[in-house]
């Protein structure tokens, strides 16, 4: 990165690794210098929880409203109804306005948690665009709109024609998520007078076209800021676990399995995960991930108390630390575990329904050879019985039912 930014946001993009592509540095530097820049992110509503590969766009939005400038979170009620085909390689199941409506509800708690909403100049505004999606008349679109599309532009996209060189069917559905993703940007720039839209690299694509059409419509300058796709140093998409997504709602995982998580990254990437997920100083995170030895445990601890501390709150972060203390260095059970309640009336279960239910493996199969390869403890006595029985008897007190070194459970008989 050559380019020397005056604004101290794209400055602090640059210096903490946020920074993927920019459609034109100087003219958003300058923009940013000049006033408060308002700024969007979508968000499809596909599940009813952002999950940890949100997270790093959230953040950008946070260091957005830190540095001076309105995040708008934009919330895709429409967009949904289509599903973004985005280097998928299968349609996405179409929702039901319900089922989006519930999402949204599920997402909006968090984004309350890293930005402050109300009606100042740099106060974040949540949207939805079926505000306007919803009302648009099919002919009148094509005409005002579809016209300024090229189908053989459209087709040049990497995400299109990934799905295409495949050979792998894209609906028309789908062919048109792209153009009302930049009819977004154009009524957010009409309507609220939003000048950048951030996102992954993935959607740059996208973010082009906006821009492109705003600039045919309306005559305004509008820019575009991608994040690199972030990729653990081993390989893995962020935000993915053996036990699935990790959410960032309570409902969904517990704030001791979130900062489990955290606590788990690989040595190689404490130092970048803290410049990129936490608000320390960067000379503080260059030093935490330089860490060798037993010391750089003390990091990852650094690391996921200030995560769990951003998303769940700092009395959060505090319990699951000591809950991690009280199972790993004591060999105790903790009070913060994940737990599994059985009634009387389940008994006997066998340990691999345990196991699954207990969200330790996917299927039976996977618990069985979980018990196989020496992996399952119960108390943490390796169990080496796949077919154990748990009686009332073995459930007298809660036990502790660990896959490998760093996922646990508790099993309790209910009250």
């Amino acid at each position: 990165m050559t380019y020397h930014p005056k604004s101290e946001f794209i400055a602090t993009m640059i210096e903490r690794g946020f920074l993927a592509d920019c459609t034109d540095y100087q003219g958003l530097d300058d923009a940013m210098i000049a006033g408060v820049v308002p700024t969007y992110i979508g968000y499809d509503a596909t599940a009813r929880s952002l999950h940890v590969g949100h997270l790093l766009n959230i953040m950008m939005l946070r260091w957005l409203q830190k540095t001076g400038h309105k995040p708008i979170t934009l919330m895709g009620g429409g967009t949904t109804k289509v599903g973004d085909p985005s280097f998928r390689s299968d349609e996405r199941p179409l929702l039901g306005p319900e089922q989006i409506d519930e999402n949204i509800a599920g997402m909006k708690q968090v984004f309350a948690k890293y930005l402050t909403y109300g009606d100042g100049p740099t106060d974040a505004l949540m949207l939805n665009n079926a505000e306007w999606l919803d009302e648009l008349n099919y002919l009148d679109f094509l005409r005002d709109i579809g016209r300024h599309f090229s189908v053989n532009r459209m087709l040049s996209f990497e995400s299109v024609k990934s799905r295409l060189d495949r050979e792998q069917s894209l609906s028309f559905l789908e062919f048109n998520y792209m153009i009302l993703q930049a009819y977004d940007f154009l009524e957010l720039n009409r309507r609220y007078g939003c000048l950048l839209q951030m996102g992954g690299s993935d959607q740059w694509g996208n973010i082009v076209n906006g821009i492109d059409l705003t600039r045919r419509v309306l005559d305004h300058e509008i820019y575009g800021l991608t994040s690199p796709l972030l990729t653990t140093s081993d390989g893995r998409k962020m935000g993915k676990s053996q036990g699935g997504a990790i959410w960032l709602n309570e409902d969904m995982l517990s704030p001791y399995e979130f900062w489990q998580f955290w606590r788990n990254t690989t040595d190689a990437d404490v130092g970048r995960f803290l410049k990129l997920y936490t608000e320390l100083p960067v000379e503080e995170c260059d030093r935490l991930g330089a860490l060798a030895g037993s010391e750089i445990n003390d990091a990852k601890i650094r690391l996921a108390n200030e995560v769990t501390t951003l998303c769940h709150g700092v009395e959060a972060a505090r319990t699951a630390e000591a809950t991690a203390r009280e199972v790993f260095e004591k060999g105790g059970v903790g009070d913060d575990l994940p737990t599994l309640s059985l009634t009387q009336q389940e008994l006997p279960i066998s340990i691999v329904q345990v196991i699954l239910r207990a969200g330790l493996a996917k299927s039976g199969k996977d618990a069985k050879r979980l018990i196989a390869e020496q992996g399952a403890r119960l108390d943490d006595a390796p169990l080496t019985d796949a077919g154990l029985m748990l009686d009332a008897t073995a459930l007298a007190k809660p036990v502790k039912l660990s896959a490998g070194k760093k996922r646990h459970a508790l099993v309790q008989l209910s009250e």
